[in-house]
C-alpha cells in the first residue's frame, strides 16, 4: 500500500511516504535558501511528497536563528533553485508556511516583540546567538494585527507557488501561532478569538480561507497537532478539539490534514487519528514514530490515506528504496539536526553506498 499512488486535491503523489517538515536550521541568519538546501531537498525526491521546514511567513518572526524565509524577493528566487532540483528529479514539494508566534524572540528578532493571542509566555529558555535567554513574555494580537498576520499568510502562499511550489502546508501545530490559538493553555482571550473552540478556530479558518483564494484549496494541506505539548501546550478536550475541526476543516476542501498522533513529552494521550479519521471526509496524513510495516497496515485498513515520516528521510535519502528492498537504515545523528553545513544534511549515503 505504501507504492500505490495517490491524488490529494491537486498534488498527484507517487507514494504514499511523505517526507515530514524538518527544521534543520541551514539558512543562515539572512533566512535565505541556497544551494546546500536544493541538494538536501533533490536528494529526498522520491518521497511521494516533500514537505519542507517551517519557513517564515514575515521577517523578525524567527524561532531557530537560522531556518528560511518566503518574505522577500531574493527568497522567492532562492526557493526557485530547490523547487527546480526537486522536479529535475520527478518529485513534489509543498512549502510549509509558518508563524511562531510567541516561539519567536526580541533577542534574535532585531528587538522585534513576540506575538501571540495572549500575553502568556512559553516555558524555559530559548537558545539564541548569545546563548539560552528565558522566553519572552508576548505581546497579545489586536483583532487589526490578526488580520495582517491572515494576509501575510495569503501572501505567503502566493510567494511560494511564484517560487515553483507546488501547493502549500499551513502550520498549525506543535505551539506555534496559529495552534496557540486553538489550545486553551495559550489562548485566554475574551473577544471573539477566545473562549469557545469555534472562536478559537477563527484565526485557522480565517487563514485558510485566505490561503485557498490565493492559490486554491487544492493547493493546501493543514498540519495539526491536537496532543502534542511543545512549547508549553495544553488543551483541556484535545479529543473534542480534534473532533471539531476535522468536522469542520470539510468546508475548505483541502488537498489533505496532516496531524501528529502524539505527544512528544507524553503528557496528554488519546487516539486523534481515529476522531480525525471518523469526521474528516478528505485525504488524512498520520505523522509521529511509524514504522513502515506499521504504516503500510494502517493504509491497507483504511485508518490513513498515507505517512509522513521525519528521521527516516533525514538520515536516508532514498528511504522509499530502501523500504521496498527491506534494506538497513542509516541512523540519524542528533548532534547535527540544526548545525550549519553539509554534515548530518547531504552526506548521508544512498543504500548503494551504504
Amino acid at each position: 500500500m505504501l507504492f500505490t499512488p495517490l491524488k490529494a486535491g491537486a498534488l498527484n503523489l507517487a507514494n504514499r511516504m511523505l517526507m515530514a517538515p524538518l527544521t534543520r536550521a541551514r539558512a543562515g541568519l539572512s533566512h535565505m535558501p541556497n544551494d546546500l538546501m536544493a541538494e538536501y531537498y533533490a536528494q529526498r525526491a522520491s518521497a511521494g511528497l516533500i514537505i519542507t521546514e517551517c519557513t517564515m511567513i514575515a521577517p523578525d518572526t524567527s524561532a531557530f536563528v537560522a531556518e528560511p524565509g518566503i518574505y522577500t524577493p531574493e527568497q522567492v528566487a532562492a526557493w526557485k533553485k530547490v523547487t527546480e532540483a526537486v522536479h529535475a528529479k520527478g518529485g513534489q514539494i509543498v512549502m510549509q508556511i509558518w508563524h511562531s508566534g510567541r516561539a519567536a524572540h526580541p533577542a534574535i528578532n532585531h528587538g522585534a516583540a513576540n506575538l501571540a493571542p495572549s500575553a502568556i509566555a512559553i516555558e524555559g529558555e530559548i537558545q539564541t546567538l548569545d546563548g539560552k535567554v528565558p522566553h519572552a513574555i508576548p505581546h497579545a494580537l489586536t483583532t487589526d494585527e490578526i488580520a495582517g498576520v491572515v494576509q501575510a499568510f495569503a501572501n505567503a502562499a502566493k510567494s511560494a507557488i511564484a517560487a515553483g511550489f507546488d501547493g502549500v502546508e499551513v502550520h498549525g501545530a506543535n505551539g506555534y501561532l496559529i495552534d496557540q490559538f486553538l489550545r486553551d493553555s495559550a489562548n485566554q482571550r475574551t473577544d471573539s478569538y477566545g473562549g469557545t473552540m469555534e472562536n478559537r478556530a477563527r484565526f485557522l479558518f480565517e487563514v485558510l480561507t485566505a490561503v485557498s483564494a490565493a492559490i486554491g484549496s487544492e493547493r493546501v494541506g493543514l498540519r495539526l497537532s491536537p496532543l502534542n505539548s511543545f512549547n508549553s501546550m495544553q488543551d483541556s478536550d484535545p479529543i473534542g478539539l480534534t473532533e471539531f475541526l476535522a468536522t469542520r476543516l470539510n468546508d475548505f476542501k483541502l488537498a489533505y490534514l496532516h496531524v501528529m498522533r502524539a505527544d512528544f513529552f507524553q503528557i496528554q494521550t488519546g487516539d486523534v487519528m481515529s476522531v480525525a479519521r471518523k469526521h474528516y471526509q478528505g485525504v488524512l496524513i498520520g505523522n509521529m514514530g511509524y514504522s513502515s510495516d506499521e504504516a503500510a497496515a494502517a493504509i491497507q485498513e483504511n485508518k490513513l490515506d498515507a505517512v509522513a515520516f521525519g528521521t527516516g528521510f533525514l538520515a536516508n535519502p532514498d528511504f522509499p528504496a530502501r523500504v521496498k528492498a527491506g534494506g538497513a537504515m542509516n541512523a540519524p545523528d542528533q548532534a547535527t539536526f540544526y548545525t550549519p553545513g553539509a554534515k548530518g544534511y547531504t552526506d548521508y549515503p544512498g543504500m548503494l553506498a551504504a
